[in-house]
């Protein structure tokens, strides 16, 4: 994807969600990577320590 590709769906997003709701998407967005980082971390953990018995 090229910059004119990234600038229309930018725009897409701006008209569907409106600016007031583009931080809560963030936040959203950003709380739910956390969540499947530490969820992958600790399946690795899991997966080490199983394989160690």
């Amino acid at each position: 994807m090229g910059t004119p590709e990234l600038m229309v769906v930018a725009v897409v997003v701006l008209v569907l969600f409106g600016g007031s709701q583009l931080p809560k998407l963030a936040k959203n967005l950003g709380a739910a990577q956390r969540e499947l980082k530490k969820a992958m971390e600790e399946g690795k953990s899991d997966d080490s320590s199983s394989d160690s018995k």
